[in-house]
């Protein structure tokens, strides 16, 4: 029954989100917000909002390892899965804008995430003893980051819509009552969604005598990860490259300064050592991926296969470790 009960959990939260984003980019339409504006902000969190339902609900009913965990899984995931399966359908380009910008910072906040994962301290980790705290300060430190970020791209945005052409509007328009409709239903789907996957991933892992973090980095960040997954495909199939790259970074950015954010200031979050190793990982792979998209301004197919072998490898560590 927990098996349905996960599938269940994963289809509310990937149909809740979708309908939350048609609904916000619809009001965001009718009260004539930029496109631009629109998907920086509305589809960017509306595609981290399974993650952010996931880690919240967890981070309340006190299940913390899979709260951090699903975010670290999450992002690992879209770096080496989903821009290696974009890699593999069309080389995938990236905007020096972003190489610029949005990427270094990603780096930037997962060496900031790992210097609080550790408590600041090297001895502690490499001893392995005593336990890791993500405190209040931690999170907020982490939501003023989000909001500084989210400001400056709106800024950054709103200064260079009038240097671009006009595109065709691909969001629809609904009545506002409908709007309205999509976005309660949208959330609702996500709350309940977030639930029914959280309640039934630990049920799982415990009878199988697996750790919550395990099946954090794995099955519910598959599962949460699935709209960035489908989104950049689409992209990349389209070649929209930039925006699948653009989409991956976006949201690995949400993942840690919201969702951590959130989820630490409403409850601490204990850590053990496995969760420091896992955000130096993180960081490895945030660093291999920039490098490759950098060096020739494209990630290829050669190389998109390799960072689906290194996730392969990532998965066998965490299971037998």
């Amino acid at each position: 029954m927990d098996y349905i009960l996960l599938i269940v959990g994963f289809v509310l939260l990937i149909k809740g989100a979708d309908f939350f984003v048609d609904g916000s980019s619809s009001v965001a339409k009718i009260l004539k917000v930029p496109t631009i504006i629109i998907g920086l902000t509305v589809v960017a969190f509306g595609t981290s909002m399974p993650e952010l339902s996931v880690s919240v609900t967890a981070a309340i009913q006190g299940s913390n390892d899979l709260a951090v965990s699903n975010v670290l899984g999450s992002n690992i995931f879209n770096l080496l899965v989903v821009l290696g399966c974009c890699a593999l359908v069309n080389p995938v380009q990236a905007k020096w804008s972003l190489l610029k910008k949005e990427f270094p910072f990603s780096i930037f906040i997962a060496v900031i995430l790992l210097l609080l994962d550790s408590d600041f301290s090297i001895a502690k980790v490499l001893s392995r003893e005593g336990t890791f705290v993500l405190g209040r300060w931690g999170g907020l430190l982490f939501l003023i980051l989000f909001a500084v970020f989210l400001y400056a791209t709106v800024r950054d945005a709103l200064a260079s819509r009038n240097e671009v052409s006009e595109v065709e509007e691909d969001y629809k328009v609904m009545s506002p009552m409908k709007s309205a409709l999509y976005i309660i239903g949208g959330l609702a789907g996500i709350a309940l969604g977030g639930d029914l996957v959280v309640d039934s991933a630990c049920n799982i892992a415990e009878t199988f005598g697996l750790s919550q973090t395990f099946i954090g980095l794995t099955i519910v960040a598959l599962g949460t990860s699935l709209p960035e997954l489908v989104t950049s495909m689409v992209a990349a199939g389209k070649g929209e490259n930039d925006l699948a790259v653009g989409n991956v970074v976006g949201s690995n950015i949400f993942n840690i300064l919201l969702i951590l954010g959130i989820s630490s200031v409403i409850t601490p979050i204990t850590l053990d050592v496995t969760a420091v190793y896992d955000t130096v990982l993180l960081i490895v792979a945030s660093l291999i991926v920039y490098f490759s998209a950098i060096s020739k301004r494209e990630i290829r197919r050669t190389e998109g296969a390799l960072f689906l072998i290194a996730y392969l490898a990532f998965f066998v560590y965490i299971l037998i470790r």
